[in-house]
């Protein structure tokens, strides 16, 4: 028989040590959290914030956390459903509900840390570059609230919606760093040395729903059933391809106009119980089984163990 050499030996699963828990489940890269989270030994316990935005598949969320050794803290949340209350109740995942969903967590931070008066952002939506802190050099007071984008394990690959929640955040009056790299409109040099362009009216045109308007009205004049089909959701809501750039601006408007978030009111709705039956104040009726006590379950086991023994004791009556 060959020499076979032992890989993994006593030493190897001594010195073994399990992934982490996220990192198994492939939910973090804990290098890249590593970066963004260390703080200089220096700043004696000084918050390092993030902004952290995520994308499902009906909605975005956009949190500004900071990290503590219990964990991370959220000062901040909102999701692109809320969206539906500034004037925008379809497209809830898209880039141009992505920027939108960037405007208003940058707006809501900066109200809830007493900011919001101090940094206005851009007011003027125009797809350029925009650096809140380059505004304020010269002013006193408080320096920018500065936020670094955390994207997870999405691709960051040019054009995509997050750059759309940060660009939002940045011309909301958050200082988070970035360049146009990665923003739609961006080409890159062709020859070495070369100065790289930007076209800033392609990128707004994606802010304002450009694309989706687009695509509607191909869809509506190519292929009418595929149209109703696709787009049943902003037709039920009245939105035409026309509509579409108003419907962005005016949220826009309404998210700086008030930012904060208010609580659903709830209602007032009682329950009563008879039995397995529950009904409510609505007229509505559930069924909902009562838990046995104890004293009722062994009963019940008493009653099965009694009906199998007559069942055996007759089984044995009938061989006789």
């Amino acid at each position: 028989m060959a020499f076979v050499k032992i890989l993994k030996n006593a030493a190897f699963f001594k010195r073994y040590q399990v992934a982490r828990r996220r990192r198994r489940q492939c939910k973090t890269d804990y290098q890249a959290r590593r970066t963004m989270t260390r703080q200089d030994k220096c700043k004696f316990g000084a918050r390092k914030y993030r902004l952290v935005v995520r994308f499902t598949n009906r909605r975005v969320i956009a949190q500004v956390c900071y990290s503590t050794i219990l964990g991370d803290k959220c000062v901040a949340a909102c999701d692109s459903t809320e969206l539906s209350k500034f004037g925008i109740p379809v497209g809830h995942k898209n880039y141009a509900a992505a920027y939108a969903t960037g405007l208003l967590i940058a707006r809501r931070t900066l109200q809830n840390f007493g900011m919001a008066d101090k940094f206005k952002g851009k007011e003027t939506i125009d797809g350029e570059e925009y650096h809140v802190e380059s505004e304020n050099e010269d002013e006193e007071g408080p320096r920018p609230f500065k936020a670094i984008l955390d994207v997870g394990l999405q691709r960051t690959c040019v054009g995509a919606r997050l750059w759309g929640a940060l660009k939002g955040a940045a011309d909301g009056g958050l200082h988070v760093p970035h360049n146009t790299k990665n923003f739609p409109g961006y080409k890159a040099p062709e020859d070495k040395g070369a100065e790289a362009e930007y076209d800033a009216e392609a990128h707004k045109e994606r802010i304002f729903g450009g694309h989706v308007k687009d695509y509607m009205e191909q869809l509506e004049e190519e292929d009418a059933t595929k149209y109703e089909a696709h787009f049943a959701k902003y037709i039920e809501n009245s939105i035409a391809a026309d509509g579409v750039e108003a419907m962005y601006k005016t949220a826009h408007d309404k998210i700086r106009a008030n930012p904060k978030w208010e609580p659903k009111a709830k209602k007032a709705v009682t329950h009563t119980r008879k039995g397995n039956t529950i009904s409510d104040s609505t007229g509505k009726d559930h069924k909902r089984s009562v838990k046995l006590t104890l004293k009722q379950r062994r009963k019940k086991v008493e009653i099965k163990i009694a009906a199998a023994q007559k069942k055996m004791a007759e089984e044995d009556d009938d061989d006789e």
